[in-house]
This record gives C-alpha cells, structure tokens and sequence, in this order.
C-alpha cells in the first residue's frame, strides 16, 4: 500500500507542475488500443484515439488505426497498418496551418526485455503520410522512437512511462516529443485503464494534455476454432 501511495503521490506531482504552455487549456485525448489474436502468430491491432484542445471539447484531432502483427518470439513484434486521421490545426501557435485528412501507412518492430521488475519496451515505427489539406496535397515521411518502461506495482496497480521522438525524414529533422507518465489498473487479465499526463513539444509550442487509455487485448482464436468446427 505505501508504494501505490508514494506512486500516486509521484504522478499527482507530475501533473501539478505541468505549466500552461502552448494552448491556453489543459486538453484531454480518449484512447482505446487492442490486440487481437488471431492466431499462434498473427494477431490485430485496433485504436481509436479523440483528441481535444480541452476537457472533452474543442476537437482538434480524430485518429482511427489499424494493422497485422506478426508474432516473432513472445518479445519481438512486427507490425505493417494503415490509420485515418482528421486533425483540426487552426489554433494559434500555427497560424499557416489548416485543417487536413490524412491517410497514413506504417510499418512497426516492437521489442521487449525485463530488468528486475521494470518492463522494457522499444517502439521502432516508419511512417508514410499522405495529406489533403483541401486546396493540396502532401506526402511526407516520418521515423518515431518510443521507449516504454512500466513497473508494475501490485498484480492490479502499475505505473506506465515513456518518450517518444518523432524524426522527420525531410524539410526540418525535429517534429515533435512526447513525454507521458500515468498510472495503471489491471481490471481483468485482458483489460486495463490508465489515466495520466502527456507533455506535446513541438519546435514552436508545448502542449499539455490528461490522458484516458483503455488497453483491451481479446483472444479471438477461440470464435475461429468455433467457426470451423461449424458451432
């Protein structure tokens, strides 16, 4: 119990110095993210992310993905998906910016490793984007970098951290980072919540926004197998 408290008490610190950088309001983002198994090797990725300039209004950003993971060992995963994304940009900190539609594929290599009691996770993702910006289009490129640590503090409470760099592969290298810390509740085996903090840096702007994840990984081998016996 004393660890849960002093791991509260570490996020709570965290949100409360976050400083109103960036956008005036302190925005929300509303994230679902699943892991389908298919089968021994292959399994589906689905997400859906709402993401608001404040708490659960003032859209700014809709964000569907999807992909095909395959399975290499229990700690290496490739992944290759396609995402759908419709991004109000008209705020202040981009005055030349607009809105746009985004069709996105991307391509992805997960690796896993545990040290002691902390979970490591390492995020290699490539991006293809294609944007329509209504009166032009644009296709540009993209290379992001994620390491995870999670430390899970009783079999129901864990803690959830990580930083993300995203690389652009022309124009200016830097695009943005993204630093997050948020606690976690293993409600059933396949189901967690978390609730956390996000810092958004970009070169111009810094935003900070709460972060709502629903983590909902079912094995669907099960249905198959039925299917096939005709059941």
């Amino acid at each position: 119990m004393k660890r849960i408290l002093l791991s509260l008490a570490l996020v709570c610190t965290i949100l409360s110095s976050a400083q109103e950088t960036g956008e005036s309001s302190l925005g929300t983002w509303h994230m679902y993210f699943g892991t389908n198994k298919v089968s021994d090797k292959f399994s589906i990725h689905t997400e859906g992310q709402l993401r608001y300039y404040e708490h659960a209004k003032n859209f700014n950003q809709l964000l569907l993905r999807t992909g095909l993971n395959y399975h290499i060992n229990p700690n290496a995963i490739a992944t290759m998906g396609y995402g759908y994304i419709t991004t109000d940009g008209t705020f202040e900190e981009f005055p030349d910016e607009t809105n746009s539609k985004e069709h996105r594929i991307f391509e992805q290599l997960i690796l896993k490793n545990k040290v002691g009691d902390f979970l490591f996770e390492h995020r290699y993702r490539l991006e293809q984007r294609f944007l329509d910006f209504g009166d032009r289009t644009d296709t540009q490129h993209r290379a992001r970098y994620r390491l995870q640590v999670t430390l899970p503090l009783t079999s129901v409470f864990f803690l959830n951290f990580y930083d993300e760099i995203f690389l652009n592969l022309q124009d200016d290298v830097f695009g943005q980072n993204r630093l997050y810390a948020a606690l976690g509740v293993n409600v059933t085996h396949n189901l967690s919540v978390q609730a956390g903090y996000l810092k958004n840096h970009f070169p111009s702007a810094n935003f900070d926004r709460l972060q709502i994840g629903v983590i909902y990984n079912p094995d669907l081998r099960d249905i198959f197998k039925k299917d096939d016996n005709g059941s």
